[in-house]
């Protein structure tokens, strides 16, 4: 990877840190990202025949649990910018006829050419500045079907300086500026505004990350 886009982002990863993401995160977690992503993948409401968007998909392993969710008819379609994530992708769904990857930044408008019944995005949208968030945002509507589910898994909504001092140091130490910004969003608000309605929420992690499920209007 050359020269980072966003200086301040910790979205765009070095290719070490790409190649070994899963065990990067199964550390700095102490095992409990799995746990949770488990659990927030049996909350999505996943239906045997949708056809899913993932955007920033990495590795491929959220797109592995989603895939255990669909019947043959059911679509998951991994999207990532990163060389070293679509190797790491390809590799696992390389005898699954319901999964394909596509190459292409969710920061930037894109057009696929089709709309899909959920898209999730997680943990990625916290690495933007705000401004960029808003093309994430359009891109997500633009491919939803209507009535479809825009599923944000990310960091919830807490204020950082009344964490535990061990969390907080864990949290400003791994994370890029741009989440301490996006934590302080109210992204119920901010989603109602751009053409989402009727919000859910699930919270793992000791409430600090949350599946935030919306709907796109009919």
């Amino acid at each position: 990877m050359g020269k980072k886009i966003y200086p301040d982002s910790g979205v765009e990863l070095k290719p070490f840190t790409a190649k070994h993401y899963d065990k990067v995160m199964n550390a700095v977690s102490f095992g409990l990202y799995r746990r949770f992503i488990i659990k927030a993948v049996n909350d999505m409401d996943i239906k045997p025949g949708d056809s899913i968007l993932d955007l920033g998909c990495g590795t491929g392993r959220n797109a592995a649990l989603i895939a255990s969710y669909l019947s043959e008819e059911g679509r998951i379609t991994g999207m990532d910018v990163s060389d070293v994530m679509e190797k790491q992708f390809r590799k696992k769904f390389s005898d699954e006829p319901r999964a394909q990857f596509i190459r292409q930044r969710a920061d930037i408008p894109f057009d696929l050419a089709q709309q899909f019944d959920k898209i999730l995005i997680s943990f990625v949208i916290h690495g933007f500045p705000h401004e960029v968030r808003k093309t994430v945002i359009d891109n997500v509507l633009k491919h939803l079907k209507p009535g479809g589910t825009f599923l944000m898994l990310d960091y919830s909504e807490f204020d950082m300086k009344k964490m535990p001092f061990h969390h907080r140091f864990l949290f400003k130490t791994i994370e890029c500026k741009y989440a301490f910004d996006f934590i302080e969003k109210d992204w119920k608000n901010i989603l109602g505004k751009n053409g989402f309605i009727d919000f859910t929420e699930s919270f793992y992690f000791m409430n600090y990350v949350r599946l935030l499920k919306a709907f796109k209007k009919l």
